[in-house]
């Protein structure tokens, strides 16, 4: 398979299971419902208007902001991606920022368009493509719903400034948008010298593509 269907194989794979997890969760879950698969993990829904792990960002304008941003992110990344493609690196490299781009798109699908095609109840489970709505273009929330409080306790009294405070690990609620964000990430340290070759390598790496040409 080539690298170019590799990169498109990946992006298409997972923006269907994002977008898929989350449409099911925002249908079939009332805003803050939880079901404990573990103990040490839950389907937790909620909903965030800012960054990832629920920061907020500014308020209404912040938002916007945020979204226009990881729109124009989103472009830098199509053309990373195109160049690395070219440079015929690791397949994992081109899994990497192909895993990255899907969880940029998939958290910009929600704040753009959860708005205007998901109704908004307070105590009951949204509608797709309801008839009418209350929400507008660009000011969707995206949708969280893994949370894993793998240990919950209270921190050691030796701690400087938090000792004995009450604390839980890992407390952020997450998607899978962010988790192939975060896979991406980790993929790209461990692959860094395909991803990020150093000046001289990729002169040869150029001249060996120029000649094959």
């Amino acid at each position: 398979m080539s690298k170019k269907n590799i990169a498109i194989l990946t992006i298409i794979i997972a923006l269907i299971l994002d977008q898929v997890i989350k449409i099911y969760v925002k249908t079939h879950f009332v805003l803050g419902e939880e079901v404990v698969v573990f103990d040490w993990f839950r389907i937790h829904f909620t909903e965030n208007n800012g960054m990832a792990m629920g920061i907020e960002f500014g308020g209404n304008a912040g938002k916007l902001f945020l979204t226009l941003f990881r729109i124009v992110a989103v472009i830098a990344i199509v053309y990373w991606l195109a160049g690395t493609i070219k440079r015929k690196v690791h397949n994992a490299v081109i899994i990497a920022i192909s895993l990255i781009f899907s969880g940029a798109v998939g958290n910009i699908i929600d704040s753009v368009f959860y708005g205007v095609i998901f109704n908004h109840p307070a105590h009951s489970v949204a509608t797709i493509f309801p008839e009418t709505t209350t929400g507008k273009l660009f000011f969707g929330k995206v949708v969280d719903m893994f949370y894993f409080p793998i240990w919950s306790g209270n921190l050691p009294n030796w701690i400087p400034f938090v000792g004995g405070d009450p604390f839980t690990f890992f407390q952020y609620i997450f998607n899978p948008a962010d988790s192939f964000i975060s896979i991406g990430v980790v993929l790209l340290f461990f692959f860094s010298n395909q991803a990020f070759p150093k000046e001289e390598k990729k002169k040869e790496q150029e001249t060996a593509i120029s000649e094959e040409v």
